[in-house]
């Protein structure tokens, strides 16, 4: 078997002549025996001379000794082996054509004609190592007419395939990578899932608060007058305040209600005018049975009358007001009226109070703007300066049980036996904290000019305030007093409103006549009421010999004419 590689080429024989720059190996054509030059040895890879030949030879002999530029001493021979046909430098003389696979001859920069030749290499021959040193130049004229590269001189190397371990482990890698991104997206989109039902569930929980409590417009127990049982279903705290005034005379009365359930407070408001039935069934009034019938009977009246349940009585003189606004560190609250210091010595001085919004009151201020009720002015208008105050001295108290009541102790009141000042200290804090936090507000019963209870305060203040039920004295029970005011002064018709409300009578408004007149008038038309007219007359301090029969206004069973014989208190003018 011939190992040469000349498949392909018939009958020719090729030898070979050496490596070009990349390490392949060059054949060419060998000629025929008779055509073998003189002097032309065979070839001898290590550069060695054949038997016989005189080293000195030039022109002779195509040797290749790859290490003979390293010999010291050794002539180079003289034809050698030059890739790019620059002949060798240090030659001299003409030396025989030596082999460039570039189709030139050496030295010359002359094209030779090309040889019809195929050159090969062996497969799977290891490459020679890289010689050190600069590459070899290209040759030198430059144009590409002078290199004509042929297919048979280039060597393409097969790269060995990957392994297959590389290869699964980076589809692992990139699959397991995919797979990652992948589970990345479904958690952001579980979070995104979650959040939105947390949120979801947040808000219906608000809301439901919200409409618990009934802070949502349309759904508080103030808007629900038509559902007497949501009203009454919730738990409300009431204790009962009187304010009463050591140096002018006469009381003033509220409620104070904390509704547990909804987390509101409220003061309400009670004119001395409202009509209560006492211990024996008979008709008084507020303010009168505040004195007459002490705590106990009051708080019964005010229950029977309004439905309610009060737990206890604060009697609130106003000196103990004075120390208690100055306790929590004076109030601010909204003024309407400039009130005249009670202590002045000449009309005409600078008012106490001034009329203004975010006045600040001392004790002292507070006290005076409680009680004050200027000229012509109703109760009512007195009292809800009075619950001005209240409301403001509920901002300023602390809201901690604790803190409250050590203020109520430092007050050092005797209390009513039916509240403790641990309790009294416990209900003001959490009425304190509604009232800092807006939950709190002030609303005067509406009372009728003879007591009874209103259509109004039903629906408004008993059912929905107080979660209570309306239940005025029968009409009738009380005499019916009609005043006429012909004194000149119009503080006289409240004055007489007040003294016989308090007396236990009904009062009726019977208007002004349009001239003044001096002395007094009581009338009865039934004779069964001479003794009634009697007890009017003592009752508004007016001499019996005024009594007479005669004519009475409507819906009145004795009429009254004051006249300018009737006196007015200065705690009545201002």
């Amino acid at each position: 078997m011939n190992d040469r590689y000349d498949a392909g080429y018939g009958d020719d024989q090729y030898e070979l002549v050496g490596y070009d720059e990349y390490g392949q190996p060059v054949y060419r054509q060998a000629p025929p025996p008779s055509q073998a030059p003189q002097g032309y040895g065979s070839y001898d890879p290590y550069g060695g001379q054949q038997q016989g030949q005189h080293p000195g030879q030039g022109g002779q002999g195509y040797g290749y000794d790859p290490y003979a530029a390293g010999q010291q001493g050794q002539q180079q021979p003289a034809s050698s082996y030059d890739p790019y046909g620059t002949g060798t430098p240090g030659t001299a003389g003409a030396a025989p054509t030596a082999y460039d696979p570039y189709g030139q001859a050496a030295g010359t920069g002359q094209q030779q004609p090309q040889v019809a030749e195929q050159t090969a290499y062996i497969p799977q021959q290891a490459r020679p190592a890289e010689p050190a040193g600069p590459s070899p130049e290209p040759p030198a004229d430059g144009t590409d007419e002078a290199r004509d590269y042929r297919t048979e001189q280039f060597a393409f190397v097969e790269e060995p395939p990957e392994d297959s371990e590389d290869v699964i482990d980076w589809l692992k890698f990139t699959e397991n990578r995919t797979e990652r991104r992948e589970e990345a997206r479904r958690r952001a989109r579980g979070r995104v899932v979650a959040l939105v039902v947390a949120l979801a569930m947040v808000a219906a929980g608000g809301v439901g608060y919200l409409w618990y409590a009934g802070k949502l417009p349309g759904t508080s127990a103030e808007s629900k007058s038509g559902t007497a049982a949501a009203a009454g279903a919730q738990k409300r705290d009431v204790v009962v305040v009187h304010l009463h005034n050591t140096k002018g005379g006469g009381t003033s009365t509220a409620l104070l209600v904390n509704n547990t359930t909804t987390k509101r407070g409220t003061t309400v408001l009670l004119p001395n005018s409202l009509a209560l039935t006492d211990e024996d069934g008979t008709t008084t009034t507020l303010a009168k049975s505040v004195d007459d019938d002490g705590s106990a009977g009051t708080r019964d009246g005010i229950d029977t009358v309004l439905g309610t349940d009060v737990e206890g009585t604060w009697r609130l003189d106003t000196p103990y007001l004075n120390n208690l606004v100055e306790l929590v560190g004076n109030i601010d609250i909204d003024t309407d009226a400039d009130v005249p210091d009670p202590d002045a010595k000449k009309k005409g001085e600078a008012p106490l109070v001034t009329k203004g919004e975010g006045q600040t009151l001392s004790g002292k201020m507070a006290v005076a703007y409680a009680t004050y009720r200027a000229s012509g002015e109703s109760q009512n208008a007195q009292l809800e300066r009075f619950g001005q105050v209240m409301q403001g001295v509920l901002r300023k108290l602390s809201s901690d049980p604790q803190a409250a009541t050590t203020t109520v102790q430092t007050l050092a009141q005797i209390l009513d036996p039916s509240l403790s000042d641990k309790d009294l200290g416990a209900f003001l804090a959490k009425l304190a904290d509604q009232a800092k936090n807006g939950d709190y507000k002030t609303a005067l019963l509406p009372v009728q000019s003879d007591g009874r209870l209103s259509t109004q305060a039903s629906d408004s203040v008993v059912k929905d305030v107080l979660g209570g039920t309306a239940k005025s004295p029968e009409k009738g029970a009380a005499v019916q007093v009609g005043i006429r005011n012909a004194t000149g002064n119009e503080d006289a018709t409240e004055q007489a409103r007040v003294v016989l409300l308090n007396g236990g009578y009904t009062f009726v408004d019977s208007g002004t006549p349009d001239a003044a007149q001096a002395v007094s008038q009581i009338t009865y038309a039934d004779a069964a009421r001479k003794q009634d007219a009697e007890e009017v007359a003592k009752t508004l301090g007016l001499p019996t010999s005024s009594v007479q029969k005669g004519k009475v206004t409507s819906n009145a069973d004795v009429s009254v004419v004051l006249g300018q014989n009737y006196e007015v208190s200065a705690s009545s003018s201002g």
